[in-house]
């Protein structure tokens, strides 16, 4: 993404927290940087789905572009990434509170599943995780409840510094480590099932 659609994007989240992600706020974002209002079906031909999207994934870019080194385990790292993301979106709130809105839309189910994976993909990118196994496809989906109840709960915090929701993302970081260590701890002591071949074998 180029720095012009970055520029146009956070123009747009600043109108769509008032005019909603439609024409009308694009049209305004575009005139803001000096262009043409004419542009707006050449930009963004799909509508509010689109700009969205687009909108998300320059986020997520400026989330990954942004991200310090951070020290410590995994979990520790995942939150300084969420913390980053959050400080970078919270003049774009209300912006954002609409696109939940839009994105919560049943024709819109199959878009929101995209947009979701790709921001909790880079949320594990940007953690350092390059797990290729089927832990993969675990850790991310238990990521996306937990990122999903923060960014809710971020929406309506208004404490200095997002202190609260870091509180809140702790918690549930907490949780979700517990769950963890409580199914390992179980598995281990579980004896082994007998295969069906171990069985027949023995018959």
């Amino acid at each position: 993404m180029t720095t012009t659609d970055t520029a146009l994007l956070e123009a747009l989240a600043q109108n769509a927290a008032f005019d909603g992600w439609t024409h009308k706020a694009l049209r305004a974002a575009l005139s803001s940087l000096g262009r043409e209002p004419e542009e707006v079906p050449l930009v963004f031909s799909g509508g509010a789905g689109d700009m969205i999207e687009a909108y998300v994934g320059s986020l997520d870019e400026r989330m990954l572009a942004a991200v310090p080194s951070v020290e410590g385990g995994l979990t520790a790292r995942v939150r300084g990434v969420i913390a980053t993301r959050l400080a970078l979106a919270r003049g774009e709130k209300e912006a954002i509170r609409r696109a939940l809105a839009v994105l919560a839309l049943p024709q819109n189910a199959i878009r929101t599943a995209r947009i979701t994976a790709r921001t909790v993909d880079a949320i594990w990118f940007a953690a350092g995780d390059r797990s290729a196994d089927f832990s993969w496809y675990t850790k991310r989906a238990t990521l996306a409840a937990v990122y999903g109840a923060t960014l809710l709960y971020w929406l309506t915090d208004t404490s200095e510094g997002d202190a609260n929701t870091l509180a809140f993302l702790d918690r549930r970081l907490a949780g979700v480590g517990a769950f963890t260590k409580l199914r390992q701890g179980l598995k281990d002591k579980l004896p082994r099932p007998r295969l069906f071949r171990e069985k027949t074998a023995e018959a």
